[in-house]
């Protein structure tokens, strides 16, 4: 548990620091001269460099183990940081807004693949990965206000240099703290020869279409991330935009940390938390008389649900086997997501809500979803 300590303290600050870019990028491409369809192609490609990158990171993973790619995505994205700082136009920001897409994109797979391969059984593995999500929104929760005050306070290149040499001294600290993890056996019990052929198997068995709702829930989230910035920033500027997005995280923390929710079944967990997802960006293209903060909130909390939910989904169908593997898959499927939400927001946003296109993606994945549980529990039944 000693090195999950040290992970968890190396997570909390990697996602701080790229947390608190969100609400400054945009503000920072409008000042170089960028459109609005730019920046959402800008935000779509950061997306689609993952992909690469992503299926590097599954095959890669499984046989080095993740302690390399962590040290590596964190220092080359220090780096782009530093050279960020630095650029004069919006092209400039698009070169290499696409190149740490790609570097950032081993660092989840490396992370979660780390995490399950620490624990003993399946209930530890539930618990590492909660604790993932409640590392990851304490950082998110501060992190966007943070950005936005520093910017107000010292600059766009300033702010964006000392960022980049917190992710390389992080870096340097996971090089020397990690171990690595190429050689931990996954979580297992002792199994003739037969369940041990069935169980390796069992990755196959995961529905390809069981990752149609993190592509949904990207895609949303892309749009969100296209359209409050350049909302907030009209009306009320760097530090709105930083406290909507602390409070989108705000509402995942109070979901995390009702641990007894883990007592119900991932799949249901999944469904229900979309469902609320997807009626709150309904609310929110209806102009609903709600408070935009209080549907923030509401947001954060069903994505709460729906992550750890889906983790453990994923976990229990992977049969303890090829984690990279299945943890890229879901990265990759979060990276098309995140590539058509901004993409969307940035070309139809003068014909229709960017939220409504939202609700629409997510209640076509929810429609989806049901097949692929019956999907899954026919495959599980069918290697057990």
């Amino acid at each position: 548990m000693k090195t999950a300590i040290w992970l968890y303290l190396f997570l909390f600050v990697a996602f701080f620091d790229l947390h608190a870019q969100y609400p400054i990028l945009t503000p920072f491409a409008l000042s170089l001269g960028a459109a609005p369809s730019f920046i959402g192609l800008m935000m779509g490609l950061y997306s689609i460099t993952h992909l690469p990158g992503n299926l590097i990171a599954g095959y890669s993973v499984d046989r080095f183990g993740s302690r390399l790619f962590i040290v590596f995505s964190l220092l080359l994205a220090g780096v782009i940081l530093l050279l960020q700082s630095q650029v004069t136009n919006p092209w400039q920001l698009l070169v290499l807004r696409s190149i740490s897409g790609f570097v950032l994109a081993f660092l989840s797979p490396a992370c979660m693949a780390m995490l399950a391969k620490m624990a003993r059984n399946q209930l530890e593995q539930g618990k590492l990965m909660a604790g993932n999500g409640v590392v990851h929104n304490l950082a998110s929760v501060v992190s966007p206000a943070a950005g936005a005050f520093l910017v107000a306070q010292i600059g766009f290149t300033q702010a964006f240099y000392l960022l980049g040499w917190i992710l390389i001294v992080v870096s340097l600290c996971a090089l020397l703290f990690l171990r690595n993890d190429a050689d931990s056996p996954a979580p297992s019990e002792p199994m003739s020869h037969t369940e041990a052929k069935s169980k390796a198997t069992r990755p196959a068995t995961i529905p390809w279409l069981l990752y149609s709702l993190p592509v949904a829930m990207a895609c949303a989230q892309g749009i969100l991330s296209f359209e409050l910035p350049l909302m907030a920033f009209k009306s009320g500027g760097l530090m709105t935009t930083g406290l909507l997005f602390s409070l989108v995280s705000l509402g995942s923390l109070i979901t995390l940390s009702m641990f007894f929710l883990n007592r119900y079944s991932p799949y249901y967990r999944s469904i229900g938390g979309a469902v609320v997802l997807a009626l709150t960006y309904f609310l929110m293209a209806a102009h609903h008389e709600l408070p935009l903060s209080v549907m923030l909130l509401m947001l954060g909390m069903a994505k709460g649900v729906i992550f750890p939910a889906l983790s453990s989904l994923l976990i229990e169908l992977s049969g303890g086997q090829r984690y990279g593997r299945t943890f890229s898959i879901l990265s990759i499927a979060f990276s098309i997501g995140a590539f058509a939400g901004p993409l969307l927001a940035g070309q139809f946003r003068e014909l229709i809500s960017p939220y409504f296109i939202a609700f629409l993606v997510l209640m076509a994945a929810i429609i989806i979803l049901p097949f692929h549980r019956n999907q899954a529990v026919s495959a599980r039944t069918h290697f057990t």
